[in-house]
């Protein structure tokens, strides 16, 4: 196990993939062995060398294009991706070393993004480059239309394409490198603030913050904004309508109608006034979040000397699912989550960062 995390980490540490970062991340305390020609396979892994030996890590697609042989171990692959879990596989000089499971831990408000975007009648798709099994697995849990998996980084933009030839309209959300085609080809590209620089220059919208309500928020607004447009476009064409021909003096031959320079400017005055007021009106728009209950506990935390320790620690909670906040002044990290936080899950975490745990409260 020592040895293939370490093998794992020195051919991680080159990738920028969000996998390699969670590897990386585990095995933080683990020294890393040199590595030479390195080379990142886009939608299937990474190869390189280490010691002259021959290393190669991705999915199956990669394995069967370099012969590796999988066979022995299809069921425990398959019975990961039937867990929402993604199998990276590890071969030297093409045969099978080992396998790391990694997994994507779905957002309480997630799946409310997705219901609240079915009731406004729009089809949810999920674009991943995940196998088949794993992708099914998300798309259950979150109840999604429709899932297109095996999906490499070039082939995202082509799939995007032909969902506009059926004339739909099309929004996509993405935050990585590879989803920046995708954002530019999109009716609507949708950018997470914390996605890469690639994707949010792509994008037409930036979500400052890494939660799928703010797509139903945004989307919402812009409905609200373009109702009402629409509404002072019908107003200033009505109003005109009917006050123009009055200020000029047509209809007072016929009907002995007139309005005089000062009522005219005043009601123009009145025109702008409303058109402005109901444009206002889009300021009461109220911003939709899902009320989650928080279970906090501040842990106080022997050992921390600098900055380094503060991002070790919150690093260490972070990667077991909890939101935290390090103080180093006062020694202690607040964490929150939405399910029950056991003490020793904790403890643990922390100890295997490099520092003590003095005592836990619940705030």
């Amino acid at each position: 196990k020592e040895e293939l995390l370490k093998i794992a980490k020195s051919l991680e540490i080159k990738s920028e993939h969000p996998l390699a970062e969670a590897i990386i991340e585990h095995c933080k305390n683990i020294n890393v062995l040199e590595t030479k020609n390195f080379d990142s396979l886009s939608g299937k892994g990474i190869q390189a060398e280490i010691n002259n030996t021959s290393y190669i890590v991705g999915n199956e697609r990669l394995m069967k294009e370099n012969n590796t042989n999988i066979s022995e171990h299809i069921n425990i692959i398959n019975d990961l991706s039937n867990q929402g879990k993604t199998a990276l596989l590890f071969a030297r000089n093409n045969k099978l070393i080992g396998i790391i499971a990694v997994a994507d831990t779905i957002k309480p408000n997630s799946k409310k993004a997705i219901e609240k975007l079915k009731e406004m009648g729009i089809e949810t798709i999920m674009l991943t480059g995940d196998n088949q099994k794993t992708a099914n697995g998300i798309a259950r849990d979150l109840s999604l239309d429709k899932v297109i998996a095996e999906v490499l980084p070039s082939d995202k933009e082509s799939v995007v394409s032909n969902i506009q030839k059926e004339n739909k309209i099309v929004a996509m959300v993405g935050d990585g490198i590879n989803d920046a085609p995708a954002l530019v080809r999109s009716d609507v590209g949708i950018a997470i603030g914390s996605g890469t620089d690639v994707a949010v220059e792509s994008a037409d919208i930036v979500l400052m913050r890494n939660d799928l309500m703010d797509v139903v928020n945004a989307i919402k607004l812009s409905k609200a904004t373009i109702t009402n447009i629409k509404q002072n476009l019908f107003w200033a064409f009505f109003y005109n309508t009917l006050g123009i021909p009055l200020a000029a003096g047509v209809l007072y031959p016929n009907f002995g109608l007139r309005l005089s320079p000062m009522f005219g400017a005043f009601a123009m005055g009145f025109s702008s006034v409303f058109v402005v007021s109901n444009a206002l009106r889009l300021k009461l728009f109220k911003i939709e979040r899902e009320e989650i209950k928080m279970i906090k506990k501040e842990i106080i935390i022997e050992g921390m000397m600098c900055q380094m320790c503060v991002k070790h620690v919150k690093n260490a909670l972070e990667n077991i699912g909890l939101e935290v906040e390090v103080n180093l002044e006062k020694n202690n990290a607040i964490v929150s989550s939405t399910k029950e936080i056991r003490n020793d899950v904790l403890i643990k975490a922390i100890e295997e960062a490099g520092y003590k745990v003095v005592d836990i409260k619940r705030n």
